[in-house]
Formats: structure tokens, C-alpha cells, sequence
């Protein structure tokens, strides 16, 4: 296979695996697939980390959280669509998808989502102005954190 085809259908087999893990129910943790003799494995994430044991004691370890700023309740959000590392711009040094102020339309994207070496766009559901950047950029995300908060907008095309 030439190199030129051989990354056509790499390219090919990362967007079929961004749509799958869009289309997933539940944050992926693993994808596996292999084209010869057609091998796909997913992995979902634990629902919940598992309960102590009986008669351990507790350790004076403190586990943070990530860093999450909320939007206001009424505000729509861009949301992660995997669990990952978000990006403001498609590449280091390069100017942001998005910046506060921006009016984005829908299927716009704003960001990225590395994960396992994927690059899942993260793409606006509705048109609005970019009102807050609510995680930084490089910064690690959850699945359906929010990302960006939006100030509706009705009647334009953005």
C-alpha cells in the first residue's frame, strides 16, 4: 500500500472513531480497533470508584479535583464529548477556534479533545456569542464538562 493511501485510510479509520465514541453512550475510556479480521473493542470508563474496604483507615491523602468553573444555570454550554485534554487552538502557537466575544453557529468548532492520540472537535449545538472559556487551555476534561458558555442568539446567522 502507498504511503499516501496508507494514510488516507488512517485518516479515515480516526474519523469513523471519533463518530463512534461521539455516538457511544457513557465516557469511553479505550478504543481498540484493527482492520485485519475486523476487531473492535471499547472500554468504558468505572461508574464509580469502588467502596472501601471493611476496617481500613483512612489515609491522610487529599485527591483535588480539577479545576471546574460553572456556568450559570440558564446559560447554554459547549460541552467535552470524550474524556481528555482540551485545546483552544488546532495547534500550539496557532490563534484559538473560538475567543470570548465570538459568535459561533452551529456545528462550528471551538475546540479540540485529545484522546488516546485522537483529536475529537468539539462543535457548537446552537449559534450564540462566546460569553466565557470556561476551562483553560491543555487542561484535562471530563466527559460533558462544560467547555464554553454561550449568550443565546436568535434571529442571525452569527
Amino acid at each position: 500500500m502507498a504511503e499516501a493511501e496508507a494514510e488516507q485510510v488512517l485518516d479515515g479509520l480516526r474519523r469513523q472513531a471519533r463518530k463512534l465514541v461521539a455516538d457511544l453512550a457513557g465516557p469511553v475510556r479505550r478504543v481498540r480497533l484493527r482492520s485485519g479480521e475486523s476487531v473492535l473493542e471499547v472500554e468504558w470508563h468505572d461508574p464509580a470508584p469502588p467502596a472501601p474496604r471493611a476496617g481500613a483507615e483512612p489515609v491522610g491523602v487529599r485527591i483535588e479535583e480539577p479545576a471546574r468553573q460553572a456556568a450559570p444555570a440558564d446559560r447554554p454550554t459547549v460541552r467535552a464529548p470524550v474524556v481528555g485534554t482540551f485545546y483552544r487552538a488546532p495547534e500550539p502557537g496557532a490563534m484559538p477556534f473560538v475567543a470570548v466575544g465570538d459568535m459561533v453557529r452551529p456545528g462550528q468548532v471551538v475546540g479540540i479533545v485529545e484522546a488516546m492520540k485522537l483529536m475529537n472537535e468539539v462543535t457548537a449545538g446552537q449559534a450564540g456569542r462566546v460569553v466565557e472559556v470556561l476551562v483553560d487551555d491543555g487542561k484535562p476534561v471530563e466527559y460533558d464538562q462544560p467547555l464554553i458558555a454561550l449568550e443565546p442568539v436568535t434571529g442571525q446567522d452569527g
